[in-house]
């Protein structure tokens, strides 16, 4: 307070005044400790954010006048409060015990008290550290995300507590699940398809409950057909050629025979499309279907195709029996050659 406002209101100066002459508190300079043993404040005092802190001084019938000070302000003098905060309140002052208690406590609250009394006309101080504890919180994190294979990708996770928490990243899904981070910033070379899926933040430091936040990372990649098969079917039966293909976005499917684009609908055949599967179905099979169909799944990132024979009974297809026909073929070859060379 200045000089204003003592000529303001001179009775207010005149008590502050006094306050610091009474407990040698010198404006704008921390209170000093005296005797260890007397006045006697609690131990440092822990709380969480939002809950309510009391702070305790131990008197005797020796002590004539009491105080509470956050470093030089004064707070409680006695009954008389000087605070402005209306969170500051007075719980005792008896001839035992001067105590005060800090309502919704804030970070901005913590910070050293001190406890100061007035006994045989020699002042006395004991001080007392508030300590305030935050829950951790993430206040920043990246949003869903969609990348090309092959692309670098940098998760971020911020997060704020009291003490620091620890950041941790994890991969929750996909096939790449389990990979572990310790750090706010998640970086990945090279993303492949298996690394994509959901990444868990995890900010933790014990106050409370961890803050757990989720990022979803979509990896796009061109299709690949995994499942295509020969089919054999009798004339008159109904047929189906299945073709499965892998691909981020989903694929869309085409079918040819020969270099003749099929159409829904069109010479008694049904196409579907359902996800990763695509169908091409015959309801009455006759002869002019047998024969090799193509098909081919396509995205924004590339295409792929792959052959299948619709045959009919007898008809020899599987990869074994091909595999005969090769075998059958270098031996009649190495027959010949040895005919050749013996005629010779």
């Amino acid at each position: 307070m200045g000089v204003g406002g003592c000529l303001v209101v001179p009775w207010r100066c005149l008590v502050v005044l006094c306050l610091r002459l009474l407990f040698l508190v010198p404006a704008g300079v921390p209170v000093r400790s005296g005797d260890a043993t007397f006045p006697k404040a609690m131990d440092n005092v822990t709380v969480r954010q939002g809950e309510s802190a009391t702070l305790r001084c131990t008197v005797d019938e020796r002590v004539t006048r009491v105080a509470w000070l956050n470093r030089s302000t004064i707070l409680y003098a006695g009954n008389d409060k000087w605070s402005i905060d209306n969170r500051v309140v007075i719980v005792s002052n008896t001839n035992t015990q001067y105590s005060i208690r800090i309502h919704n406590v804030d970070v901005y609250d913590e910070g050293p008290y001190t406890c100061s009394v007035q006994t045989d006309n020699h002042p006395k101080t004991s001080r007392v550290h508030l300590i305030v504890q935050v829950p951790p919180q993430i206040i920043n994190i990246s949003s869903d995300i969609t990348v090309n294979e092959g692309s670098s990708v940098t998760l971020m996770c911020l997060a704020f507590g009291r003490p620091e928490p620890t950041v941790t990243w994890r991969h929750v899904s996909g096939k790449g699940g389990g990979f572990v981070s310790e750090d706010e910033y998640l970086e990945i070379s090279g993303i492949t398809r298996d690394q994509s899926g959901e990444y868990e933040c995890s900010a933790v430091n014990d106050v409370a409950a961890p803050d757990i936040r989720r990022v979803k990372v979509t990896v796009n990649y061109p299709p690949y057909i995994s499942n295509a098969k020969n089919t054999g079917v009798s004339v008159g039966q109904k047929g189906i050629l299945r073709c499965e293909a892998s691909a981020v976005p989903l694929a869309e499917f085409q079918w040819f025979k020969e270099e003749t684009r099929l159409a829904n609908g069109l010479d008694g055949v049904r196409i579907e499309n359902k996800g990763r599967m695509s169908t091409l179905t015959f309801f009455n099979v006759s002869e002019k279907d047998y024969g090799n169909y193509t098909c081919v799944a396509t995205n924004k990132l590339g295409n792929t195709n792959a052959s299948i024979i619709l045959y009919g009974p007898g008809a020899v297809h599987d990869g074994s029996n091909a595999a005969s026909r090769a075998m059958a073929c270098l031996w009649l070859s190495g027959t010949l050659l040895a005919h050749f060379l013996i005629k010779f």
